[in-house]
């Protein structure tokens, strides 16, 4: 299947062919940049406008064979050097330094709730799209000997209409789309290729000798399990949104016993009892997370600041701050253990880790720390 790339590779290559069309007076048609990843993206230039101190240009959104609902979208940038020196461009004495400042114009989303990768406020362009940015504009603007400090301005026009097809509202961004992607490429994958991929890690675990296994929703879970635990991530099995599709899979090739490590932003749904924890599918966390504290006498005042979290971490704070994280986050990872034993009508015995990026571990069930010790021995 073919890649595709990220909003903010788009961004990034209509940015760089920008600020080169402005210091040299020459068009450019194509440009290429090279991705987090390690992949170069190359793509056409199109839409050139010039004004007497800026260059506006677009790249088109391809995502490949990914179903993405901004394919084909403009992704726009107008770059233009900074005319009046303010105080981000200035140093301590008053001496204008070089600095890349990034804004989102029409179409791009602006950040209203807090929990986000930007502030309240500012427009969701994403740390790593805005490196990306700044990394493309300056090694222009060095091979030109420009110093200088440059304005960019992000658009789409069309933005705001297509997120209203997204989950962006819900997440407190409103007004456009989000400029985001962490490696600069989208990978598709079908469902049906990615449920391969599963039954052919737990297949080739089991026939290792090992009747119990370790598995994570993704990358997150797999980097705890090696920081936390020391645990070789080739030993794991990631198994993305389909937790349900896996414990069945899992049992019928004879696993014993499962642990089920993951940030609590995708296992607390699985503490409802939501089997694929694609956003498409299910979104409960808010409710779960405050049903689950009414069990546990969780103030009303912050269950009601929990339904209007955006995200998790955000939610686990608001529980810090009255004592109760440890309790209601143990509790779901038992509702997590039990959903999926009966998932798996009994052949399995489930343990659980649930951790968050900020606060690290949460909740860790009865047996899974002879679990792990299980796994780690292994070494």
């Amino acid at each position: 299947m073919r890649n595709g790339f990220t909003t903010g590779s788009c961004a990034a290559a209509a940015s760089k062919a920008a600020i080169y069309m402005l210091i040299t007076g020459k068009d450019k048609n194509s440009i290429s940049i090279d991705t987090p990843k390690g992949v170069t993206y190359t793509t056409d230039i199109l839409d050139i406008k010039r004004e007497k101190s800026s260059v506006t240009c677009a790249v088109k959104k391809d995502s490949g064979d990914d179903p993405d609902i901004t394919n084909g979208m403009l992704i726009y940038s107008t770059v233009s050097f900074v005319e009046k020196a303010s105080s981000e461009n200035l140093d301590s004495i008053g001496n204008k330094v070089f600095c890349v400042n990034i804004e989102g114009g029409e179409g791009v989303g602006r950040v209203t709730k807090p929990g986000l990768d930007r502030s309240v406020g500012e427009a969701a362009i994403n740390t790593v799209p805005r490196q990306m940015i700044e990394k493309e504009v300056r090694e222009v603007c060095d091979l030109f000997d420009i110093s200088e400090g440059i304005n960019v301005v992000i658009f789409v026009p069309g933005g705001e209409e297509i997120a209203c097809k997204t989950f962006n509202p819900k997440l407190g961004i409103e007004g456009g789309i989000s400029i985001i992607g962490t490696s600069g490429i989208v990978e598709p994958m079908s469902t049906k290729a990615l449920l391969d991929t599963i039954r052919l890690e737990l297949k080739q675990r089991k026939e290792l000798g090992y009747d119990y296994v370790a598995v994570s929703p993704g990358n997150y879970g797999l980097d705890f399990m090696r920081d936390t635990y020391g645990y070789d991530l080739d030993r794991s099995v990631k198994c993305s949104n389909y937790i349900g599709d896996t414990i069945d899979m899992a049992v019928e090739l004879g696993f014993k016993d499962f642990l089920y490590v993951g940030h609590i932003g995708k296992l607390i749904k699985v503490a409802g009892g939501i089997m694929n924890t694609h956003s498409k599918e299910a979104d409960c966390r808010m409710e779960i997370l405050t049903a689950i504290g009414c069990q546990h006498d969780v103030p009303s005042e912050t269950l009601k600041k929990i339904m209007d979290c955006v995200t998790t971490e955000e939610a686990c704070k608001l529980l810090k701050e009255c004592n109760k994280c440890d309790e209601v986050c143990l509790d779901a990872a038992k509702r997590i253990c039990a959903n999926l034993e009966k998932r798996a009508q009994g052949n399995l015995k489930v343990e659980c880790v649930m951790f968050s990026k900020e606060l690290g571990e949460l909740s860790m069930s009865v047996g899974a720390e002879a679990f792990i010790n299980r796994l780690v021995s292994e070494l």
